[in-house]
């Protein structure tokens, strides 16, 4: 698999409104994009640190799947997402590898990104998303 970088953290949080501010305020970071991902039930914020980028998540209703992580474990990192060329050939290469996967196939992301996940399960309890952007 060739992974280029960390292309972002997920941090799970109750509300951006409430959290926005310490990355701004007190890290010194600029919020630079908002953005809700509906069929995610999602709102994100986005900061850049160099090269990576700290990813927000709010939910957006009690049916999210961050609002029941936000249940179970509370606020903190959701998920480390990596760049790849293709989303597509690194999830086929996991699967050829017998890596349990939440996403068969990629499907959108925030910032247009096409997407994909494997399950805490098979990779030692950190929620792994591959990401690369979408053409289309």
């Amino acid at each position: 698999m060739n992974i280029t970088h960390i292309e972002h953290i997920a941090i799970a949080v109750k509300s951006l409104e409430t959290a926005i501010p310490y990355y701004e305020n007190i890290l010194g970071l600029k919020c630079y994009n908002i953005e809700e991902v509906a069929d995610q039930k999602v709102k994100t914020a986005f900061f850049k640190v160099g090269q990576t980028k700290i990813e927000l998540l709010e939910p957006t209703c009690e049916e999210s799947t961050i609002a029941k992580f936000l249940e179970n474990k509370g606020e903190g990192l959701h998920h480390v997402a990596f760049a790849v060329p293709d989303t597509a050939e690194a999830l086929n290469e996991l699967a050829e590898k017998e890596v349990r996967l939440i996403d068969k196939a990629p499907r959108g992301g925030a910032e247009n990104l096409l997407i994909g996940f494997a399950h805490p399960k098979a990779t030692g309890g950190v929620l792994t998303e591959f990401c690369c952007p979408n053409k289309d």
